[in-house]
C-alpha cells in the first residue's frame, strides 16, 4: 500500500506564495505521475498541474506562469510552488498519485492514490 501526506496550506494575501508537498511512503512502490487537484466550494473538482516520473510537466490554463510543480524522487515528494496567488486560488488542494506497487504475494497492483488534502485560503 501506497499513502499520500500533503502539507504547506494555510493563509495568505493576494500576490504571495505557497508551496505544497505531498510525500508518498510505503513500500516497494514506483510513482508513475503525479497530480495536483483543487476544489473551491460549489465548485467541481480541477486538474491544476501534473507531473510524470521522469519530469514532464503539464499545468491548468488558469495556473500557467504562476504554479510550478516538481518532484524529488529520492524523497518521493512532489511539489506545487504557487505564486501570485489569487483569491481564486483559495480552495482544498489535494495529491494524487499514479503507482504501482507489490503485494504480499508478489504481485504487482496499479492504483491511484489520494492524500487527505490541505487547505489554501487567499485572501486579503
Amino acid at each position: 500500500q501506497v499513502q499520500l501526506v500533503e502539507s504547506g496550506g494555510g493563509s495568505v494575501q493576494p500576490g504571495g506564495s505557497l508551496r505544497l508537498s505531498c510525500a508518498a511512503s510505503g513500500t516497494r512502490f514506483r510513482i508513475n505521475a503525479n497530480d495536483w487537484y483543487r476544489q473551491a466550494p460549489g465548485k467541481e473538482r480541477e486538474l491544476v498541474a501534473r507531473i510524470t516520473n521522469d519530469g514532464n510537466t503539464n499545468y491548468a490554463d488558469s495556473v500557467k506562469g504562476r504554479f510550478t510543480v516538481s518532484r524529488d524522487n529520492a524523497k518521493n515528494t512532489v511539489y506545487l510552488q504557487m505564486n501570485s496567488l489569487k483569491p481564486e486560488d483559495t480552495a482544498v488542494y489535494l495529491c494524487n498519485a499514479d503507482v504501482h506497487y507489490y503485494t504480499s504475494r508478489d504481485e504487482i497492483v496499479a492504483a491511484r492514490v489520494w492524500g487527505q488534502g490541505t487547505q489554501v485560503t487567499v485572501s486579503s
